[in-house]
């Protein structure tokens, strides 16, 4: 007679058992709702689970509860991994409910939404379907917003500046030249 009891019990115990874990392990914290809330059931799930003798170890349990957290909480669970902080579930529920505080008073990050819309202007018809903007290389020499007025300060003439001066290029790139070709015959005179 008991032992036909044991068997009755044991198939109601594994069931309770198997959804008590299946609710645990599938408890996700929704984006705002209070953490302590959420905490507190998920120990109410793991005291269940000790009551039908399964128990769960603290390290597994604080596992469990960190993962079931919200996006927001990502910076406390990166604290709490790296200083290995080893707390009890009690602990724990503490220091979730402080960084939710905290969380709370530095307030919602800002995010930039990018549209991808039609362009206007010139660089609207140039423009490729990949979003690129089509230049040659003369056009992105180009500086913008020079006064007529204004003079280049290698050659004096107006309508440009000197990064973009052809006569200082042309200088710049022949002392380029000749400092590879000096370098070149300093390592042949070195080889012989």
């Amino acid at each position: 007679m008991i032992q036909n009891l044991k068997e009755i019990y044991e198939g109601q115990a594994r069931q309770e058992r198997y959804e008590t874990s299946k609710a645990l392990f599938q408890c996700k914290m929704s984006e705002g709702s209070p953490v302590g809330a959420h905490v507190i059931k998920m120990m109410g799930y793991i005291q269940t689970l000790e009551k039908l003798s399964f128990p769960l170890k603290d390290e597994l349990a604080t596992d469990v509860i960190l993962q079931s957290l919200a996006d927001s909480f990502n910076q406390f669970f990166l604290n709490f991994n790296m200083n290995e902080i080893n707390k009890t579930l009690p602990q724990l529920l503490s220091m979730l409910r402080t960084a939710e505080i905290n969380l709370k008073k530095v307030g919602p990050k800002h995010v930039l939404m990018v549209h991808k819309g039609k362009k206007k202007g010139k660089s609207a018809a140039k423009s490729k379907g990949d979003g690129k903007t089509k230049t040659d290389g003369k056009e992105a020499l180009k500086p913008k917003g020079i006064k007529k007025d204004g003079k280049c300060f290698h050659c004096g003439k107006t309508g440009h500046w000197k990064r973009n001066c052809p006569t200082h290029l042309q200088e710049v790139k022949k002392a380029k030249t000749s400092e590879v070709s000096t370098s070149e015959a300093s390592k042949e005179n070195a080889s012989e």
